[in-house]
């Protein structure tokens, strides 16, 4: 019997670059495929020719033992190909049967749009897989994980029986994952095929049968889980040897930098998102922010910044109150910020390198005289932080948008640790990053936390917090459940707390515990 899929040669130029270079790969009827590979590695370029996003120049593609001739979606489709991207591809007013409907609608009598047929299917698909969606429920309304389950159920409808997921867990909390790999589970249980694209190392290594791995563009090698591991697979990825947990030194706590005092915050639906909050970060010390995304988080690391204004308490960096402060105060009083969004919140993406450098700094000697913007200084500091900080990139003129997502997180790092830092606030710094964009992140936040800043780190990955962490600060519903110290905590311990059943420590605690390290 021959394989689902086959992909033979597949090689695909773009000016200037060879972004595969002669790729083979072969799926089984009932396995999940994991790709690997650092951004750029050419994973997302093969899986947009094999939907027929973009089209091979060299190669050739077979399903099911058949020639395939794909030349744009619709034909991938009518092949029984279905891919979720990494961001979904959702309306946000409609509703779940309205969005799986878009493209393929059932209609009554004189075209009217029959969303009974639709969502009875939609019901049936959901309680086969145990996906356990609403056809009613509304888009907006569904959480991230709920949302990735209905563009799964959008490539069932279609009846897809070769499955792509680009990068599936990427915004997914610890437990919406394990939701997510028991609906692969399912889905393979019933003869279905998955492409898993991730560059979370632990997760293809449970839920794969086999693993491709990609390196600039090329198959470098493929195994299986039982003959791999973690620091193999990096290895593999990068081409060198890959520091999965940065080590950190013991060090004495220095004094409080940043204090929050009774700290209320009101998010975008009008509720109390930071509900009370106190706490204190040290010169010297990583305070991880472990919680399921969307307890307050985001909320309190704008109002840190000076992206949102809180309804009271108080918030000092290094003795001076930045209270509802603008984020250039924040700043120049010494307060480094990554942005959970990096698109968003921490980049033009169409201004070049040059000028994404100085976006914090451009009214400063040397780089400003009077109102002018010095070119020279400009440029000179530029290239500097491209080479020290490893920023892959042609030159300082390209348009930062034109990067890797792991090159626009070094050039916002690049940008905010270059200067005199007392107070790093890095939210979701490592989020859809590659092993080896991921070491270099956690690399400096250690150094700066080792020259005696303050670091605050918010993350959604459990393994992160730990990994980084002196002392770790558990959200729930907007408050604080404990702050414990990282090298006593534990997953299940920290789970609890997650889910609001358990309280541990004081949220005043000053990081005594370290003094013991």
């Amino acid at each position: 019997m021959p394989p689902v899929l086959e992909l033979k040669g597949i090689t695909k130029r773009f000016p200037g670059v060879l972004a595969n270079d002669s790729i083979d790969l072969t799926l089984e009827e009932g396995q999940v495929v994991g790709l690997l590979g650092e951004n750029g590695a050419g994973k997302s370029t093969l899986m947009n020719i094999l939907y027929g996003l973009y089209n091979q120049d060299e190669g050739e593609i077979f399903v099911r033992g058949e020639r395939a001739h794909i030349e744009e979606p619709n034909d991938a489709i009518a092949l029984g190909i279905g891919m979720v991207h990494q961001h979904f591809m959702l309306v946000p007013v409609l509703t779940v049967t309205e969005n799986v409907m878009l493209g393929m609608e059932s209609t009554r009598r004189f075209g009217f749009l029959n969303r009974q047929v639709a969502a009875r299917r939609i019901r049936d698909i959901s309680d086969r897989y145990g996906l356990g969606v609403d056809p009613e429920a509304v888009i907006e309304d569904l959480p991230l994980g709920i949302q990735q389950r209905v563009e799964i159920i959008k490539l069932l409808y279609r009846s897809a029986d070769i499955l792509i997921l680009d990068e599936p867990t990427a915004v997914l909390t610890p437990q919406e994952v394990s939701g997510l790999f028991e609906i692969i589970r399912s889905l393979v249980a019933q003869g279905k095929s998955v492409i898993f694209i991730s560059h979370k190392l632990r997760e293809v290594l449970e839920i794969s049968n086999n693993i491709v791995v990609l390196r600039r563009g090329r198959v470098v090698g493929s195994t299986t889980p039982e003959e791999s591991n973690e620091r193999d697979l990096a290895a593999m990825m990068v081409g060198r040897d890959v520091i999965l947990s940065v080590p950190k030194a013991a060090r004495e706590p220095e004094q409080p930098v940043l204090r929050v005092e009774n700290l209320y915050v009101r998010g975008d639906q009008d509720r109390m998102a930071v509900d009370g909050v106190t706490f204190e970060v040290w010169g010297g010390e990583i305070v991880g922010v472990a919680g399921v995304q969307g307890n307050g988080q985001t909320e309190l690391v704008e109002v840190l910044t000076g992206l949102r204004k809180s309804d009271a308490g108080r918030v000092t960096v290094d003795g001076v109150d930045v209270t509802n402060a603008p984020p250039r105060k924040i700043t120049e009083a010494g307060t480094a910020h990554i942005p959970e969004d990096r698109q968003r919140d921490g980049l033009v993406l169409a201004y070049p390198i040059m000028q994404n450098l100085i976006l914090n700094t451009y009214y400063q000697p040397p780089i400003a005289k009077g109102i002018r913007i010095q070119e020279e200084p400009m440029r000179e500091r530029a290239e500097r932080l491209v080479n020290e900080y490893d920023v892959r990139t042609p030159s300082i003129f390209t348009p930062v948008g034109n990067l890797s997502g792991g090159n626009q997180q070094k050039v916002i790092v690049a940008r905010e640790l270059s200067n005199p830092v007392k107070l790093t606030i890095a939210a979701q710094p490592t989020r859809g990053l590659d092993v080896g964009s991921i070491e270099y992140i956690h690399t400096e936040l250690v150094r700066k936390r080792d020259e005696g800043a303050a670091v605050f780190v918010v993350s959604a990955e459990l393994d992160e917090v730990l990994s980084l962490a002196d002392r770790i600060l558990v959200m729930f519903e907007g408050r604080i459940m404990g702050i414990v110290p990282a090298k006593t905590a534990t997953k299940e311990a920290l789970g609890l707390m997650m889910a609001g059943i358990k309280s541990e420590g004081e949220a005043t605690n000053k990081p005594d515990t370290r003094r013991e390290a």
